[in-house]
């Protein structure tokens, strides 16, 4: 099956092909860069991420530009709020981000342009834009006249007789008409503003990305991403002035995601309806954020709670729960002599179901079904005393496809709990079980805490140890006790027929 991606501008999948064989030619719309990102943003990084990983997967090269929005009037709105210069806020707010996509473990985009940085371009597009009698100037001002622009709307499937002026479309009783829209804002007392032919001012919303695009991609793109709420008036405006500009098809294709909701709105900084990235990362690791993402199709909504969190979580820790070594060191133990057979065909059969997934406008619900089913008979395999020379292939395949997916099976949260819960913890415990007359519990502990291992680790160690022994005692609710205290502190614990594991959350 040929990859199928569902293309905003047709509302139908189409097969994928490229204008250059083996090149994919990627943008996607970045953060307005005036407060901190919050998961929704993360929602579309992760979103294209995971679609740039997959093209590369099947032996495309990617050429991905995401862009930073730091010319804009809400930058200027919270800048002069704070009494800041507007662009070293957004610049602060930029390199926030940058560190988020190494947070989220994120690949980075090829060029990470910022509309400041590209002003002569902007101009530059804008004066053809004029030439071409497709826009005006207007005291300083440029508009882009949309009655000019036969196909005005194809995206949005808007007609333009029933158009009203959006938010970010400003109402203005000097333009032609109500729809036309700024390339080029004349300058306003404390903004920040550059020369052009038409005087000083700084460029409109919409023409910074079509400029940014023609300055790293070219006249012509593969693929143009973004959150569904662009679709209009941004995307089509961008598609308005581009393809007037340069007479040819502007994308091939036009993927959005759905939007990341916060109770019954959508997660937005004007409102203030937001989790930032940086509250959430201090809760829980960037794979429970992937995890959350991917779980739902890209193009749905997603409505986050602490409950679907915590579910994504478990489901991390499930991909994880394959990589445990096998019960019996060493060997290949298999008593019936299938265990082989049958987890080399889950393995091929995983990888197939795989491919068929993301293929289908990338599925990655199904995708991920297909991993779990193959982490069910790594588990199942390891429990009928497969040794390494059996699961190894099947781990390596699993990693594999899940890091397609981005997904880390190592843990990339750091090991930070507080040696005084551990100590509170076991005191609690001993002291309960020598009254349940398991009096060696302690002194089994204390031997354990000798050992060179790290202090945090070598804890942790002694008290899943110390767990083994209530459970073989049958003492359930310490056992319980210790599973529990343990979860809250982001310890997870996988208990095997010859004993337990720990690792973190």
């Amino acid at each position: 099956m040929a990859l199928q991606i569902y293309n905003t501008l047709s509302r139908s999948k189409e097969p994928f092909s490229t204008l250059e064989p083996g090149m994919v030619r990627m943008y996607v719309c970045g953060p307005t860069v005036y407060d901190k990102a919050h998961i929704g943003h993360a929602m579309s990084s992760i979103v294209f991420d995971v679609m740039r990983r997959y093209l590369e997967y099947r032996g495309y090269q990617v050429q991905h530009v995401m862009n930073y929005t730091d010319v804009d009037d809400k930058v200027i709105e919270r800048a002069r709020k704070l009494q800041v210069d507007p662009l070293e806020l957004a610049s602060s707010y930029v390199e926030q981000y940058d560190r988020h996509i190494e947070d989220l473990n994120l690949l980075p985009p090829t060029v990470r342009p910022r509309a400041s940085q590209e002003i002569d371009r902007i101009i530059e597009m804008v004066q053809g834009l004029i030439e071409r009698g497709v826009a005006y100037p207007l005291d300083g001002d440029v508009y882009f006249e949309v009655a000019k622009d036969e196909d005005y709307g194809k995206l949005s499937q808007r007609k333009l007789e029933d158009m009203q002026a959006g938010a970010r479309l400003e109402v203005d009783e000097r333009k032609r008409d109500p729809a036309d829209f700024a390339l080029w804002k004349a300058a306003k007392p404390g903004e920040p503003s550059w020369d052009s032919p038409w005087g000083p001012g700084r460029p409109g919303w919409h023409i910074e990305c079509s400029a940014m695009n023609l300055h790293h991609l070219g006249q012509q793109i593969d693929l143009h991403g973004g959150g569904n709420d662009l679709i209009f008036p941004h995307h089509e405006n961008e598609i308005a002035q581009t393809e007037s500009l340069t007479s040819l098809e502007f994308s091939r294709y036009w993927a959005h995601n759905g939007m990341m909701q916060l109770g019954e709105a959508a997660m937005s900084k004007s409102t203030g309806n937001v989790l930032t990235i940086e509250e959430f990362l201090k809760d829980h690791e960037a794979g429970v954020l992937r995890m959350l993402v991917l779980n739902s199709h890209y193009r749905s909504p997603i409505s986050y709670s602490d409950a679907i969190a915590e579910s994504a979580a478990k489901g991390l820790d499930r991909l994880r729960s394959a990589l445990r070594p096998p019960e019996a060191a060493g060997e290949d133990a298999d008593l019936d002599g299938s265990a082989g057979d049958e987890l080399n065909a889950a393995t091929e059969r995983a990888e197939q179901d795989f491919g068929l997934a993301m293929d289908d406008d990338f599925n990655t619900p199904r995708a991920l079904s297909s991993l779990f089913e193959l982490v069910r008979n790594i588990n199942q395999a390891r429990d009928r005393n497969a040794g390494e020379g059996l699961l190894a292939p099947a781990q390596a395949k699993l990693g594999e496809l899940a890091g397609v997916l981005g997904i880390e099976l190592e843990s990339s949260r750091p090991l930070s709990i507080d040696p005084a819960q551990l100590t509170k913890l076991m005191s609690e415990v001993l002291d309960r079980s020598e009254g349940d007359g398991l009096k060696e519990l302690r002194s089994a502990f204390d031997s354990r805490l000798r050992s060179d291992e790290p202090p945090i680790e070598r804890m942790l160690d002694a008290i899943v140890a110390a767990r083994d022994q209530l459970r073989e005692a049958q003492l359930w609710e310490l056992a319980d006790t210790i599973r529990d205290r343990l979860t809250e502190l982001g310890v997870v614990l996988e208990d095997g027929r010859r004993g337990t594991l720990w690792h973190v959350r």
